[in-house]
């Protein structure tokens, strides 16, 4: 099982300052590359100070000039908001200037409020989505390519310049059924079961193994991806303080996944209906040997890499520091021994 690092972005403090924000997920980018982590996510939102970042793709190419090793993963640029003709060119640019280490990472959007704004109901995002995931498929793989769709309509043509591989794609879905389509299609998947029990992650589980299955040889090579959160503590103190972080942070969460309540791209926090200790369950903050364990169930429900959110607004150094920690003392159970590179 492989481990990515997932940048947070988030600033519960405006004037914290985007500049400062990206320069601490650039230097936690480079920790990650020398300390053996297989890749680097990178998200997109827009118009809110939670997973604060515009353009993954911009992200990943500067990632690209301070990591040697890593892959480059959206996680997950966002299809409905953007237009295929253009997205499609960006991607194929971005991949050769990320040394052909980009990984795209594709989604229909999550929050209401996010899509709204850009011009798509929420309601509309997974049709929108289908689509534009065929459109984007035709321009990375053929040349002239016309169509005449719900949402695109367009006379021949070739994005420029032509890929010079085929790019790996994931599709993030959440839904059982979603899941099997996208794994039956010969995609490989990123997906979370959030506040759900482990129930829930077994059904995503086994529908990805059954779409994985439904699609023979076209499948063969997919994998299956998790995105949960994680904080390696120095002791129960530290898991207890940086508990009381998340939970904080899951406020706004669940306010930008709902109501939507923002005042100058400011996400409020909302009162929860889970307490801190029901959201502890969904959560791998604890000491090395607890996540240790919690990883090693989900290595056995067959879970090809992890994706690891780990920063709930604690100071950078402190994160630099867990992930220290996570490579020396967790790492090592699952054949991921930390690693130098070479600069």
């Amino acid at each position: 099982m492989e481990f990515t690092h997932f940048l947070g972005c988030y600033m519960p403090d405006p004037t914290y300052g985007g500049k400062q924000l990206y320069d601490d997920m650039i230097e936690q980018s480079i920790l990650a590359d020398k300390i053996g982590y297989s890749g680097v996510a990178v998200p997109e939102h827009h118009l809110i100070n939670l997973l604060m970042l515009p353009s993954p793709l911009q992200m990943a190419v500067k990632l690209a000039a301070v990591t040697k090793h890593v892959d480059l993963i959206t996680s997950v640029a966002v299809l409905p908001i953007h237009d295929m003709r253009i997205l499609a060119g960006e991607i194929v640019q971005a991949d050769m200037l990320c040394d052909e280490r980009l990984v795209l990472g594709i989604g229909r959007g999550a929050f209401p409020y996010e899509v709204g704004r850009l011009g798509t109901d929420i309601a509309e995002t997974r049709p929108k989505m289908l689509e534009s995931q065929k459109v984007l498929e035709a321009l990375l793989t053929k040349e002239e390519v016309s169509w005449d769709g719900d949402y695109y309509q367009f006379e021949p043509l070739t994005i420029m310049p032509r890929p010079t591989r085929k790019i790996p794609t994931m599709v993030a879905a959440m839904a059982p059924d979603a899941i099997f389509y996208a794994a039956k299609n010969g995609y490989s998947i990123q997906t979370t079961p959030l506040s759900g029990d482990h129930s829930v992650l077994l059904q995503q589980v086994e529908s990805f193994k059954k779409g994985k299955e439904a699609g023979g040889a076209a499948s063969a090579n997919i994998s299956l991806s998790l995105q949960r959160g994680m904080y390696v503590a120095r002791d129960q103190r530290d898991a207890q303080a940086k508990l009381e972080y998340a939970y904080e942070y899951y406020k706004r969460f669940e306010n930008i996944r709902g109501p939507g309540v923002i005042k100058n791209g400011v996400i409020e926090a909302l009162p929860r209906e889970q307490t801190i200790e029901q959201l502890a369950e969904n959560l791998m903050i604890a000491t090395a040997p607890e996540v240790v364990d919690r990883l090693s169930i989900y290595q056995e429900v067959g879970i090809d890499s992890v994706f690891l959110p780990c920063n709930y607004g604690q100071p950078n150094a402190e994160t630099m520091e867990m992930m220290e920690r996570f490579a020396a003392e967790v790492m090592p159970h699952f054949n991921q021994q930390p690693k130098q590179a070479v600069f």
